[in-house]
C-alpha cells in the first residue's frame, strides 16, 4: 500500500513504500534496560552512514543519529566501534555488531529516479534477534533530504519505543534580539533541531503567544504596535497572510485554536477585569465562557474538544482551572503550593503541562486532568511557556536565566530524566510545537 505524504509548508512529495525483509520478521522486540538502582540507560544504536549520492547519505544518517541521540532514548555508537560497513542489500554480522555493544543497526542508501528525484531507503535491524524490523523507501524532491532524515528517524523511534514521532516538525518561536529594555520580537519559524530558520514577521509590532493550529497552516498569536492594545491575529503558513480577529476595545491576549481549527479561545481584557471568549473563525461571532471579577487567561482545550483549562486568580492567586468547553462546570484542579499559570493540554490527553511558580523559581510540571498526580519535571530561575510535542511524549519551553541574558529553548521529556537545549539563532521565547507534518490535515 503506498502512502502519501504532503506538507504544503514544504510544497513536497514523499512516497512511502515497506521494504521487503532481508530475514524474517517474527515478533522480535527491542527493549530499553534499566541499571542499577532504577536508572534508565539509553538504547545502543548503531546508524550506518547511507550509501550513495556522494555525501548526501552520510548528511541523512547524520541527521538520524542526532534526531535519535536528542531523544535521550537511544545513545547511538560512535563510528570507531563499528565491525564493518554494513550492505544496505545483505544482512549484518550480528555477533559482530552484539560484539560493539548495538542493540539495533540502521543501513539505508540514497538514489536518484530517473526524474531526478530523491529515493531513500532503510532498513532497522533488531541485532539480539538477527532479524528486520521494519524497511520503507520514500521519493522526494532532492531538495528535502533533510525532511526524509527526520521521517525516517520518527520511523526509527516509533518502531523501537511505541510512541508517536516528534522529529518531522516545526517550532514556531518568538525570536528575541536587543537590549533586554528594548527587545525586538518576531515570530519565527524553523525545523524542530534549529534548522531552515526564517521569519515571520519583521519587528514592526511586538509579538507574543503563538500557538499553531492542529487542523491547518495558521498560528495565532498576540501582536502590539505601539500605543495601541494588544491584538490577536492570525498569519498563514503557506500565504503569509494576516488578519486581526476583531476590534475589540480593551486588550484580547492568549488565543489559541480548537483541535478543529474552526474557532479560537482568547481571554478579553475588560476593565480590571479578563475574561474568557470564544471565536468561531467562519462567521467571527464570540461566545462569552467565563464571567468573573478576576483574571481568567491561558485557555487550552482537551484534543476531543470537550474541555478548556484556564488560569485564574479568582480565587486570590493563579491556579488553574477547568470547565466544559461550553463554560459550564467551571472547577479548580491545582492545589499545590505556589501559583500555577499557562495550562496546556497534552496531544494525547493524559496530562496538562504548567508553570509553576514558587519559592522565588519558576518549574515546568504536569498534572492528569483532574489535577492529581503533579510532577515537576524541571525548575530554576525562569521557566515558562510549555508547550507539547505531537507525540504528548516532550514538552518544549523556554529558560531564562536572568541578567542580561536572554530565554533560551529546551525540550524535557514527561519523566524528567531527558531535558536538551534546542538551538535558536538569538535570545528567544514563547514557543509552540506544530503537529506531525507528515500526518497534519491540511486546509483547502
Amino acid at each position: 500500500m503506498i502512502t502519501r505524504f504532503v506538507s504544503r509548508l514544504l510544497v513536497a512529495l514523499a512516497v512511502v513504500m515497506p521494504m521487503a525483509a532481508l530475514a524474517p520478521s517474527a515478533q522480535a522486540q527491542l527493549s530499553f534496560r534499566v541499571g542499577p538502582g532504577g536508572q534508565f540507560q539509553p538504547m545502543p544504536i548503531a546508524v550506518a552512514d547511507f550509501s550513495g549520492e556522494g555525501d548526501l547519505g552520510q548528511r541523512v544518517s547524520g541527521i538520524i543519529t542526532s534526531n535519535l541521540q536528542r531523544s535521550g532514548y537511544f545513545a547511538p555508537l560512535d563510528k570507531s566501534r563499528f565491525p564493518e560497513r554494513p550492505s544496505f542489500d545483505a544482512a549484518p554480522r550480528f555477533d559482530a555488531w552484539r560484539m560493539a555493544g548495538a542493540q539495533a543497526l540502521v543501513t539505508g542508501r540514497v538514489s536518484r529516479d530517473p526524474a531526478g528525484r530523491l529515493r531513500a531507503e532503510f532498513r532497522l535491524w533488531d541485532i539480539e534477534s538477527g532479524q528486520q524490523l521494519t524497511g520503507q523507501q520514500y521519493v522526494t524532491d532532492a531538495n528535502f533530504w533533510r525532511r526524509v532524515g527526520h521521517i525516517i528517524s520518527d520511523a526509527v523511534y516509533t518502531k523501537v519505543t511505541g510512541f508517536g514521532g516528534f522529529f518531522d516538525t516545526r517550532i514556531v518561536f518568538v525570536d528575541e534580539s536587543g537590549p533586554k529594555e528594548n527587545r525586538r520580537k518576531r515570530l519565527a519559524i524553523m525545523d524542530q533541531d534549529g534548522a531552515n530558520v526564517r521569519y515571520l514577521t519583521q519587528g514592526d509590532t511586538s509579538v507574543v503567544t503563538p500557538r499553531y493550529s492542529p487542523a491547518t497552516q495558521d498560528i495565532t498569536y498576540s501582536a502590539q504596535a505601539e500605543g495601541q492594545q494588544p491584538r490577536v491575529q492570525v498569519i498563514n503558513l503557506e500565504t503569509g497572510t494576516r488578519q486581526v480577529l476583531g476590534n475589540f476595545p480593551d486588550m484580547a491576549s492568549s488565543p489559541r485554536f480548537a483541535p478543529d481549527g474552526q474557532r479560537i479561545v482568547m481571554s478579553l481584557q475588560q476593565g480590571g477585569n479578563a475574561n474568557i471568549f470564544m471565536m468561531d473563525l467562519g462567521s467571527r461571532n464570540t461566545t462569552r465562557l467565563t464571567s468573573t471579577a478576576a483574571i481568567d487567561t491561558s485557555p487550552s482545550f482537551s484534543p476531543d474538544g470537550s474541555q478548556i483549562v484556564f488560569e485564574s486568580d479568582r480565587g486570590g492567586k493563579q491556579q488553574i482551572y477547568a470547565m466544559n468547553a461550553d463554560g459550564s462546570n467551571q472547577r479548580r484542579i491545582s492545589f499545590g503550593d505556589g501559583s500555577y499559570s499557562q495550562p496546556a493540554w497534552s496531544p494525547r490527553g493524559d496530562y496538562i503541562a504548567f508553570t509553576k511558580q514558587r519559592a522565588g523559581g519558576f518549574a515546568i510540571g504536569i498534572m492528569k486532568p483532574d489535577g492529581s498526580g503533579e510532577r515537576i519535571l524541571t525548575e530554576g530561575f525562569h521557566n515558562e511557556s510549555p508547550t507539547w510535542a505531537p507525540n504528548g511524549q516532550y514538552i518544549l519551553f523556554f529558560r531564562d536565566p536572568g541578567g542580561q541574558a536572554g530565554g533560551k529553548l529546551y525540550m524535557v521529556d514527561i519523566t524528567g530524566r531527558v531535558e536538551q537545549p534546542v538551538p535558536t539563532p538569538s535570545f528567544a521565547s514563547d514557543p509552540t510545537w506544530s503537529p506531525l507534518l507528515s500526518e497534519s490535515r491540511q486546509s483547502n
